[in-house]
C-alpha cells in the first residue's frame, strides 16, 4: 500500500511539474507575441496567432485569433485540402486529342486535329522530362502516325471551354500579372503559362541591359526593354508588364552586373494558342505538314475520332509541388477544376463556391472568411488564424491527412523551409505553408511536439512597416516558441 501511495505521489508530482512547464512556455509565448506586436515596425499593423492541440482537442493559445486577415499563399491550404477531398490523391488531369475529317490513300487528313484542354497545369512543363513539350508532342505525333496520317489539310484546333475565359482575377495587381507567378490559367495550360526572357547586363551599374532572346523559341512576342544594370549580386529585380492576350511585353528593373544570358520568367500570352502552334511546328519538323494556322473552337464538333487521352501525373504529386514551391498556376488550375467538377465550368466564382461548400459540409465555421482565388494572390482573400486551425484540425480527421500533411514543407528539410528555424530539439517535427506579399507574412501547418502531441498553428501579420524578410524573422520567433511549447 505504501508503495502504491509513493508511486501515485511521484506521478502527481510529475504531472504538476509538466503542467508548470507548459504554463511557463505559454507565458513565454505570450511575452514573445506581445514583444512582436509592440515592435515599432509591427505596431501599426495586425498580428494574429492561434495554436490548437489536435491530440487533446483544445485551443492552447490564441491572440486576436478571430480577426479577418489577408493570408497570401497560405490560402493554398484551403485549395489543396479541398481538392484532396473532392478529387483524391490518385486523380489525374486529362487532355484529349481528336481528329475530324477523311483520310485518303496517301495519308492526307482532309480535316483538323483537335486538342481539348483539361486544366492540366503540368502540360508541356519544362520541369520534368516526361512533361516537356518535345516529349509531349512526340507522343501526340506517334498517335497520328498510327492512324496513317502523313499530312493534315487543315488546322490544329484547340478548346479551352472546361474553364472560363478569365485567366486573371480582377483584384490581382497590375505589377504582378505580366510575371510568371501571376500568369493565370487556361482550360489548356502550356509550359506552366510562362516563358523565359534572357538579358545581358551592361558594362557598369546604371548602363542599359539587353534582352537577347526567349524560350520557348520563336514566340510571337514583342518586348520593349527598359532594364538597366544593378550592383553585382543584386539578383532578379525585373518586373514584366503585359496582359494575357497581348503580345506586347514591357521589361523594367535591373539585372546584376556581370550577368550573361540572365533568365527572368514572364507570363506567357495565350498559352493555349501557343500549345497548338508549337504542336503544329513539331508536326512540320517531323514530316507531317499542316496547311493552315491554329484556331480556337468553342464547342465540340460532330464526328470526332479519338486519337489519345493524355494524363497528368497524380494529384498528390501536383499538390506537393503546389504547396512546397507555392506555385500559383498549379493552385489556380486546381481551384478552377474544383469549380468545373462541381458546377460544370471552371471559374473563380465556382472554385470559391466549391471550397466554401466543403467548409460547410465538414461543419466548419467560416465566419470572417472570404475565398476569392485559389492561390492567395488576391488581397481580397480573408481568413482568421482560428479558422485556419479549425480547418487544419478537420484535415487530420480525413483519410487523406497524411498526403495533405506531406504536401507541406518540413522545416529543416524542404525548400524555403529548410532554414526557417534554428535546429530544433529532437522529437519535434514542423510542417509549414508560408505566405508572403507586400505587407503580408503568414505561416500555418502542423507540429509534432516532443511529448508526441499533434498541434496545428497559424501566425499571420498584416500591414507592418518593415520588410517582408524582417517581418518573417519576427514571426519565426513566435513559431519557434510554438514548436517548443511542450
Amino acid at each position: 500500500m505504501k508503495k502504491n501511495i509513493a508511486t501515485y505521489g511521484l506521478g502527481l508530482c510529475l504531472m504538476l511539474l509538466g503542467r508548470g512547464t507548459f504554463a511557463q512556455s505559454t507565458l513565454e509565448l505570450e511575452r514573445i507575441v506581445s514583444q512582436v506586436r509592440a515592435d515599432d515596425a509591427m505596431r501599426q499593423g495586425t498580428l494574429s496567432v492561434c495554436v490548437y492541440n489536435i491530440s487533446k482537442g483544445k485551443t492552447i493559445y490564441a491572440s486576436q485569433a478571430d480577426l479577418s486577415m489577408t493570408p497570401a499563399s497560405v490560402q493554398k491550404l484551403f485549395t489543396t485540402g479541398t481538392a484532396f477531398a473532392r478529387l483524391g490523391s490518385d486523380f489525374r488531369f486529362q487532355t484529349r486529342l481528336y481528329m475530324r475529317g477523311t483520310t485518303d490513300r496517301d495519308g492526307v487528313l482532309h480535316g483538323n486535329i483537335y486538342i481539348f484542354g483539361g486544366g492540366d497545369p503540368l502540360l508541356g512543363s519544362y520541369r520534368y522530362r516526361q512533361t516537356a513539350a518535345d516529349s509531349l508532342f512526340e507522343g501526340w505525333t506517334m498517335a497520328l502516325r498510327k492512324k496513317g496520317i502523313r499530312r493534315v489539310d487543315g488546322r490544329v484546333c484547340y478548346n479551352t471551354a472546361i474553364f472560363d475565359d478569365q485567366p486573371l482575377h480582377d483584384s490581382w495587381q497590375w505589377g504582378d500579372v505580366g510575371n510568371y507567378y501571376a500568369a493565370g490559367v487556361s482550360g489548356l495550360n502550356f509550359h506552366e503559362n510562362m516563358y523565359f526572357v534572357y538579358f545581358n547586363a551592361g558594362q557598369k551599374p546604371g548602363f542599359p541591359a539587353t534582352a537577347i532572346g526567349t524560350k520557348p523559341k520563336n514566340l510571337d512576342l514583342r518586348g520593349v526593354c527598359e532594364v538597366t544594370t544593378g550592383p553585382t549580386g543584386s539578383g532578379d529585380q525585373v518586373t514584366i508588364y503585359g496582359t494575357p492576350t497581348s503580345k506586347e511585353r514591357l521589361y523594367r528593373g535591373t539585372v546584376p552586373l556581370g550577368a550573361s544570358a540572365f533568365s527572368v520568367r514572364g507570363a506567357l500570352p495565350e498559352p493555349a494558342r501557343t500549345c497548338a502552334d508549337m504542336f503544329a511546328s513539331h508536326l512540320r519538323a517531323n514530316g507531317i505538314g499542316i496547311s493552315s494556322s491554329s484556331m480556337q473552337v468553342y464547342s465540340t464538333p460532330d464526328s470526332l475520332r479519338h486519337l489519345l487521352d493524355y494524363y497528368s501525373t497524380d494529384y498528390y504529386t501536383i499538390a506537393q509541388y503546389t504547396n512546397l514551391t507555392s506555385n500559383n498556376v498549379y493552385a489556380e488550375s486546381i481551384f478552377k477544376y474544383l469549380g468545373y467538377k462541381q458546377y460544370g465550368t471552371g471559374s473563380f466564382e465556382n472554385g470559391a463556391r466549391a471550397v466554401t461548400e466543403y467548409f460547410v459540409e465538414k461543419g466548419l465555421h467560416p465566419n470572417g472568411v472570404r475565398i476569392v482565388d485559389g492561390s492567395g494572390l488576391s488581397r481580397l482573400n480573408r481568413t482568421s488564424t482560428a479558422f485556419l486551425c479549425e480547418f487544419l484540425a478537420a484535415m487530420n480527421r480525413e483519410p487523406f491527412y497524411t498526403d495533405f500533411r506531406h504536401s507541406m514543407a518540413k522545416v529543416g528539410e524542404s525548400g524555403t523551409a529548410r532554414n526557417l528555424l534554428p535546429t530544433l530539439p529532437g522529437g519535434i517535427s514542423v510542417r509549414v505553408k508560408t505566405g508572403t506579399m507586400d505587407g503580408v507574412k503568414a505561416y500555418a501547418g502542423y507540429i509534432t511536439a516532443r511529448n508526441g502531441d499533434l498541434l496545428c498553428y497559424a501566425v499571420i501579420a498584416n500591414n507592418y512597416s518593415c520588410t517582408d524578410r524582417e517581418a518573417g524573422e519576427r514571426l519565426c520567433r513566435i513559431l519557434l516558441k510554438i514548436a517548443t511549447i511542450y
